[in-house]
């Protein structure tokens, strides 16, 4: 029986509401099942301000340069891993889900072409008929450029579809709306 109860759990996570495959720690897993199956798709890039702060940029479709140059403002693109040039803009899902670690609503992005193609791949299997009924695994092994993620389709966790539920439709009644991802507002937040 661990220590803390799943709500200090989730507090001393950290990443907010975010499911973040980077973020699960290598040789572990995370389950979680899906709440929605039609997923936000989007291309990100990130930026950095004159603070310093990273923030992600997203878009509904490929953007043009001139579509990036008008996003970033004051920003600037973020270089990549060798320093020769930036960041390459990112396609990229998002979906709801429900993280039976943290027992609440989460945003699960992925931008790993593996996942996505191992998503994609189950959810035309005829026995993953409806992908909302199953839970997933989330793994991971290694670190940086050796980084290798697995997602495993397992059957529901007993007992669990009435929390998944509640959860869900408090998070949808609090006005939740993946589309504000586009927009760098809170997904979870109503616009006041």
């Amino acid at each position: 029986m661990p220590l803390l109860s799943k709500n200090a759990q989730a507090a001393v996570a950290g990443g907010g509401a975010y499911l973040n495959p980077s973020k699960v720690a290598a040789g572990s897993s995370v389950r979680f099942c899906l709440l929605s199956d039609e997923p936000l798709e989007m291309y990100e890039l990130w930026a950095e301000g004159q603070d310093g702060k990273a923030k992600p940029f997203r878009f509904d479709s490929e953007p043009s340069p001139d579509d990036i140059a008008l996003a970033l403002g004051d920003f600037t693109r973020r270089l990549n891993r060798e320093g020769t040039g930036v960041e390459p803009i990112k396609f990229c899902l998002a979906l709801p889900v429900y993280n039976f670690e943290t027992a609440r609503v989460e945003i699960l992005q992925l931008s790993q072409k593996s996942l996505i193609r191992e998503l994609d791949g189950i959810s035309q299997m005829p026995d993953y008929e409806d992908i909302l009924a199953i839970d997933f695994l989330l793994g991971k092994e290694g670190s940086g450029l050796n980084t290798e993620y697995k997602l495993t389709p397992v059957p529901r966790k007993k007992g669990a579809d009435k929390a998944i539920t509640e959860a869900w439709e408090e998070t949808r009644s609090a006005g939740f709306d993946l589309s504000r991802l586009l927009s760098g507002a809170d997904p979870f937040k109503a616009d006041a």
